[in-house]
């Protein structure tokens, strides 16, 4: 759920200074209420970003639902980005190597360096085409950033790349994309979360802002009523759970949903996390308060923003059985996210849905120390599935050998396997927490919504399959720029390249918005999806067959029974 690929941070970091020096060629303005806000341009693409959506949840709205802005008023300018919510510090329990190195210096150094944060965080950012007016009805792409409900922020994504390519194909779109609150300040667990009504509050952020949208996005030429929702890793999961809130009633917020890396999870009931919340009382000093949750609101930012960062992080040993994470709180989750599904609780949109081929190699990585079967064992029904039978455990561990011919990142024969478990892990944290979940939940919904599959397949894993010439290409274009990038395969996050470099999946994701169907002018037809016929779209990093159709069929066995597993397991 790390939100967006390690080579994608790189490849922005070192375009960073070039992006903030181009000029801009005029100076656009809209008209919200009694305000002109004041917004950039570079001739073919307007933006005006930083927009409060929200009022800032500081002081006693701190750990409070998001509260509607005043009346806009005065000239704001709108140049900026906002600054993202507070980031949740990374500590890496991994040994020294290349991949310590590369993790730490992406995420805690370049990431921190290109995204100032601040608790004054609720502000979305507008992208439009240049001449377009109010009123001219153009569909709408809400992008959510991911990064495991910890990290992130919308200063790292240029909405201009899909707006140009939208101008190019001749499908227009409005791009808007919003700050949500992450961590603790956005996804605090326990019981005095659930009594006070305010869990899930990343997610209610983000209601907000598609309400901000139906409001005021006609001024920006915009159509409230052709809104998709599209995310990656974390961003994906709230797409997702956005369609499970309100009884799948989407309130006319939006039309269709777009998903990478992320579905309906296997997570719980709010208070899972109890012992998460206890632990920041106590470090905060607030435990005698007799409104522990009323202290935590008066308690000073650096306090709380230093017991957040003590509390386990994505690449803690835990890894993916997150700290802070959506959990069904009663209010915008009435019951777990699966469950939901079982129950019907959907909205009836069309969507797309898919997952990198090997989800789990980089959180993979936290685990490094677990080397032998049982120590493989013992890892998952410490940090997983807690409540299964040792038959259960067992049962995994068949499905999920440790030849490491068989682990992820997958169809690489021997090569890749920094431990003796590490492959095996991964392809049992890919497929627990990314793969089966896509596939529980499209299987669920066959037949009942219209909903197209992808997957995307790192095609130079495997030096076996591979000219001498291609590797030669591969390793100078990408090894050099980031050295593990080989070792993980198709990462996690590796499919942002493929939509915002732009690539093939730009072009379906305009389709997709303006026409609810990813087919049109470019690439090849993609089949919707259905449990009698599981055509799934694979997107490769191979030059020369790029695009294939196939079947969702891979590892059937495995993610039915870790299916079965996370449903009585919920985190």
């Amino acid at each position: 759920m790390l939100g967006r690929s390690l080579l994608h941070l790189l490849i922005v970091a070192l375009q960073l200074g070039s992006a903030l020096a181009a000029p801009a060629a005029t100076t656009p303005t809209i008209r919200l209420d009694s305000a002109t806000f004041q917004g950039t341009s570079d001739g073919t693409t307007n933006k005006f970003l930083g927009i409060p959506f929200a009022k800032p949840p500081t002081g006693d709205l701190r750990f409070r639902l998001p509260v509607s802005n005043d009346p806009y008023t005065g000239t704001p300018v709108a140049t900026s980005y906002g600054p993202a919510c507070p980031q949740q510090e990374f500590k890496l329990p991994l040994p020294d190597g290349v991949v310590t190195d590369a993790i730490d210096f992406l995420v805690n150094k370049v990431y921190n360096v290109i995204t100032p944060s601040s608790e004054d965080c609720l502000t979305l950012n507008v992208v439009t085409p240049t001449g377009v007016a109010a009123g001219s009805k153009l569909p709408v792409v809400v992008w959510i950033f991911g990064g495991g409900f910890e990290i992130g922020g919308t200063n790292i994504y240029d909405g201009g790349v899909i707006v140009k390519r939208s101008i190019q194909l001749g499908e227009p779109v409005v791009y808007v994309s919003m700050n949500y609150r992450v961590s603790a300040f956005g996804f605090l667990a326990g019981q005095q979360v659930k009594d006070a009504g305010v869990g899930n509050l990343g997610l209610q952020d983000q209601r907000q802002a598609l309400r901000w949208i139906q409001k005021y996005i006609a001024a920006f030429g915009g159509d409230p009523t052709k809104v998709t929702i599209w995310g990656e890793s974390a961003g994906a999961i709230s797409v997702a759970l956005h369609m499970l809130a309100n009884g799948g009633n989407t309130e006319g917020l939006f039309r269709g949903g777009f998903m990478q890396s992320g579905s309906p999870i296997p997570v719980g009931d709010i208070t899972h996390g109890q012992k998460y919340y206890d632990d920041i009382v106590t470090r905060t000093k607030c435990s005698g308060a007799s409104d522990t949750l009323q202290c935590l609101r008066q308690v000073p930012y650096n306090t709380l923003k230093a017991a957040v960062d003590d509390s386990p992080g994505l690449f803690a040993p835990q890894s993916l059985s997150l700290a802070w994470l959506p959990r069904a709180d009663g209010v915008f989750l009435r019951d777990a996210p699966q469950s939901l599904v079982s129950q019907g609780s959907v909205a009836n949109i069309p969507f797309v849905t898919g997952d990198c081929d090997d989800e789990g190699t980089l959180f993979a990585l936290s685990s490094l120390n677990v080397t032998t079967s049982a120590q493989v064992a013992n890892y998952f029904s410490t940090y997983f599935v807690p409540t299964a039978s040792s038959a259960d455990i067992d049962n995994i561990m068949k499905l999920y050998p440790s030849d490491i011919t068989k682990g992820s990142p997958f169809d690489t024969g021997i090569f890749n396997a920094i431990t003796p478990q590490f492959k095996r892990i991964a392809a049992i944290l890919g497929d627990l927490v990314f793969q089966a979940p896509r596939r529980f939940f499209l299987e669920q919904r066959s037949g009942k919504q219209n909903t197209w599959v992808f997957r995307k397949w790192f095609s130079f894993a495997s030096a076996a399959t591979k000219t001498s010439s291609e590797m030669d290409f591969y390793h100078t274009i990408v090894s050099k720029k980031l050295k593990i990038v080989p070792i993980l395969g198709s990462l996690h996050g590796s499919d942002i390249l493929n939509v915002y470099g732009p690539g093939d999946m730009t072009d379906y994701l305009i389709n997709f918005v303006n026409n609810l169907d990813p087919n049109g002018k470019t690439g090849i037809s993609w089949p919707k999806y259905t449990t009698a016929s599981p055509q799934i779209l694979t997107f490769s990093d191979d030059l020369f067959n790029p695009l294939a159709i196939s079947t969702d069929t891979y590892r059937k066995d495995a993610m039915s029974f870790v299916t079965t597993l996370s449903l009585a397991n919920p985190i």
